[in-house]
C-alpha cells in the first residue's frame, strides 16, 4: 500500500523531498515507462495543491508529442514541437514556466480553467524523451522551485523506466 506523509505545511523544499523519495519508493522496481508515467502523474495530482491537470507527453519521431498516462480533464493528443508550452519546451530543451497561459504566445487551451503552466523535459540517455506537464486554475502558481522539484522528479522517473538506447 502506498502511503506519503502529511505535507499540507512543509516548505517547498521539503515537500519535494518528500514527493523525491515517496517517486523512488512507488517506482521502486517497476520498469515500465507507461505504468511509471501513471503512477507518477498520479502522484503529483494527488499531493501537488492547485493543479488540475498533471500528466506526460511522449516524443514520437521528432516531430510530435503525443499524450501519455495522466490526471485531470481529457487533453489535447498531439502537439507538434515548437507549438504550446510542452512543443517549446522539448524544442527549447529546458523546461518552461508561465505564469500567465494567456501571455504566453501560441497557448494551446485545452482546458479553458489553465492559468498557469510547468513543463519540464524527460531526459533518458542523453535525449528528450518526453515532457511533464502541469496546469494550474491559479496565475503565477508555479515558481523556480516547483520548476527544480519536478526537474529532480523527471530525473527519477526517467532513471527508473526503461528506454531504448
Amino acid at each position: 500500500m502506498f502511503e506519503l506523509n502529511a505535507v499540507g505545511n512543509s516548505s517547498k523544499a521539503e515537500l519535494y523531498r518528500e514527493l523525491a523519495a515517496a517517486l523512488t519508493g512507488l517506482l521502486g522496481e517497476e520498469s515500465d515507462a507507461v505504468a511509471n508515467a501513471a503512477n507518477t502523474a498520479a502522484l503529483l495530482f494527488m499531493t501537488l495543491p492547485d493543479l488540475n491537470w498533471a500528466g506526460f507527453y511522449f516524443l514520437h519521431d521528432s516531430k510530435e508529442l503525443v499524450l501519455g498516462p495522466f490526471q485531470g480533464k481529457p487533453a489535447c493528443v498531439r502537439i507538434a514541437v515548437g507549438r504550446g508550452v510542452c512543443g517549446t519546451a522539448v524544442a527549447r530543451g529546458h523546461s518552461v514556466l508561465v505564469q500567465d497561459v494567456h501571455e504566453f504566445p501560441g497557448h494551446i487551451a485545452c482546458d479553458a480553467a489553465s492559468q498557469s503552466e510547468l513543463v519540464v523535459p524527460v531526459v533518458a540517455n542523453g535525449r528528450i524523451i518526453g515532457v511533464i506537464d502541469l496546469d494550474s486554475p491559479i496565475a503565477a502558481r508555479f515558481d523556480l522551485d516547483d520548476q527544480a522539484g519536478i526537474e529532480q522528479l523527471a530525473a527519477i522517473y526517467a532513471a527508473a523506466s526503461a528506454w531504448p538506447a
